[in-house]
């Protein structure tokens, strides 16, 4: 998995997110668990499902920078 993608991706939304630390944080911890990157963005998926706003936004904002790069 490319790791540069993910720094990447976690620079380019920070300005657009509101829970920064938390975001981080999950992002982190669900690559360290995938074992690839459609994997990685199941388990984003899935976490998208269950969170409420506006962290669910956060989320969204993510996932579609990290899939465009």
């Amino acid at each position: 998995m490319n790791e540069e993608k993910l720094k990447q991706a976690l620079f380019e939304v920070r300005p657009y997110v509101e829970y920064w630390d938390r975001l981080e944080a999950l992002v982190r911890e669900l690559w360290k668990e995938a074992t690839d990157e459609e994997n990685f963005l199941q388990l984003l998926n899935e976490e998208m499902e269950r969170a409420e706003e506006p962290f669910k936004t956060d989320l969204k904002i993510f996932i579609q920078k990290f899939e465009a790069l």
